[in-house]
C-alpha cells in the first residue's frame, strides 16, 4: 500500500496484515507527543506575512459550513521548511483546490492533515477535533485517496473495498451494501469481482477514490487523483468529484493541472515553496490584479536591443532573463510599436500575447510555468 491511506488505529496493522514498513504506517503518526505543542485553541491569530506576490481574497466565511480549519501549519525537516505556516478553511459542499508544482509541499501538507506526519508548528481542526490532540478521532472522519494507487492488485474491487471498510469498523450487511453502492458510484458494478491487476489505469483511479469513501468520511483528501490517466478517465474522475461535492462533502483537491482546478474548484489556494501565495475564488483573485494581458517575448539573443520596451513605462511588471521577457500589462495594444521594433531587429524573437487566466495567475504568483 502507498503511504497515505490511513487507518483508525495504528495497532490494527497486525490484525489486518497491513505492510509494517513505510512512512505511512511507521511511528510518525501524530499523537505520540501530546502536549508538546499548543493546539489551535491556544494559538492566537497569526497574520500572514504579505508581499507583492501574495493575495488573500476571502469573503467572510459561514462558520457553520467550515469542516476543516488549518491555522499556521508548518513542517520542517532540519533546516528545510517544507510547509511554512499555511492557513485556510475547507467548507462542506466545496471543492478546495490546492495548486502547486511538484515539490511545492502539497503531499506533505496532506500527510499532516491525514495525521501521518506531525506538524512542527500550528494545528488543524476537523469539525473541532485537533490533528495533534485527537488523531484517532480525526482518522475516523477523513478519507484519503493518495497519488500512489493504494490497492491490493490480487484482490477484487469488492474485496479491496470490504478490506478498507472493515479497517474502519464497517461490518456485515452495512458493509455489503456500502460496497455495492460504491461499485455503482464508480461505474464498476459489472467488474467488481475481477482482480484489480486486470484493471486499466482509469479504473484503478476510480477504485482508489472509492476506497477512501467506504466509511463515509467528513473530509475527503484527494492527492493528484487523475495522475497518469487518459483524458476520458480524467473526466470520469472529475465527474465523481462533482457528485461528491453536490452531496455536501468537504473536499480538498490537490493538483498541478490548472485546467482541472479551473473547471472544478470553488476556491483555490496556490502553494509555492511551502507557502501560500494566493487564496480565494478564481474570479476574486483575477479582479485583484492590475493587469489583464501578458506579453511574452521568447528566443531573444544576448544582443537584442530591448531599449524600446525599457523606455516604455506602462507595464505593471517586467521580468527578463534566459532569453525571454515577460510583461504584465493592462493593454497589450499600447505596446505594439516597441514590440514591432524589437521583432524587426531580432528575427529569432517570438511574440505571444495572452489574456488573463488561471495559468497566468499561477505564473504571476510563483514565477513558474506549469509543464504537464
Amino acid at each position: 500500500m502507498a503511504d497515505l491511506r490511513t487507518t483508525p488505529n495504528v495497532e490494527d496493522r497486525a490484525d489486518y496484515k497491513l505492510p509494517s514498513t513505510g512512512p505511512g504506517l511507521s511511528d510518525q503518526f501524530c499523537g505520540a507527543r501530546r502536549g508538546a505543542h499548543p493546539s489551535l485553541r491556544q494559538i492566537h491569530k497569526i497574520d500572514a506575512v504579505h508581499d507583492h506576490h501574495i493575495a488573500l481574497v476571502e469573503a467572510p466565511r459561514d462558520q457553520r459550513r467550515v469542516a476543516l480549519r488549518v491555522e499556521a501549519l508548518c513542517k520542517r525537516y532540519g533546516g528545510i521548511e517544507a510547509v511554512a505556516g499555511v492557513s485556510f478553511d475547507v467548507n462542506r459542499g466545496e471543492v478546495f483546490g490546492l495548486l502547486g508544482l511538484n515539490g511545492a509541499g502539497k503531499t506533505t501538507l496532506i500527510s499532516m492533515l491525514a495525521t501521518q506526519r506531525c506538524p512542527s508548528a500550528g494545528d488543524a481542526l476537523l469539525l473541532g477535533h485537533s490533528i495533534r490532540d485527537e488523531p484517532r478521532a480525526v482518522r475516523q472522519m477523513i478519507g484519503v485517496a493518495p497519488q500512489e494507487i493504494a490497492l491490493y492488485p490480487m484482490l477484487t474491487a469488492a474485496e479491496n473495498l470490504g478490506f478498507f471498510g472493515r479497517i474502519y469498523g464497517v461490518r456485515g450487511a452495512e458493509l455489503a451494501q456500502r460496497v455495492e453502492q460504491l461499485l455503482h458510484f464508480i461505474g464498476l458494478q459489472d467488474r467488481g469481482h475481477e482482480r484489480v491487476a486486470t484493471y486499466s489505469g482509469g479504473m484503478k483511479r476510480r477504485l482508489n477514490m472509492a476506497a477512501a469513501l467506504v466509511h463515509r468520511p467528513k473530509l475527503i483528501l484527494l492527492d493528484e487523483p487523475t495522475a497518469g490517466v487518459d483524458p476520458q478517465s480524467r473526466e470520469e474522475v472529475l465527474n465523481l468529484v462533482r457528485r461528491l461535492r453536490d452531496d455536501g462533502n468537504a473536499i480538498l483537491y490537490s493538483t498541478h493541472h490548472l485546467d482541472e482546478a479551473e473547471k472544478l474548484c470553488d476556491r483555490i489556494c496556490i502553494l509555492h515553496e511551502g507557502k501560500i501565495r494566493a487564496t480565494g475564488t478564481l474570479d476574486g483573485l483575477l479582479r485583484t490584479l492590475k493587469f489583464s494581458e501578458i506579453i511574452e517575448l521568447k528566443g531573444l539573443s544576448a544582443r537584442t536591443d530591448l531599449s524600446p520596451i525599457r523606455a516604455f513605462s506602462g507595464a505593471c511588471r517586467v521580468e527578463h532573463g534566459d532569453g525571454q521577457m515577460r510583461l504584465f500589462v493592462k493593454r497589450a495594444a499600447d505596446f505594439l510599436e516597441p514590440l514591432q521594433k524589437i521583432i524587426s531587429r531580432d528575427k529569432s524573437a517570438r511574440l505571444r500575447i495572452s489574456p488573463i487566466s488561471l495559468e497566468n495567475l499561477f505564473l504571476y504568483f510563483t514565477g513558474r510555468e506549469v509543464r504537464e
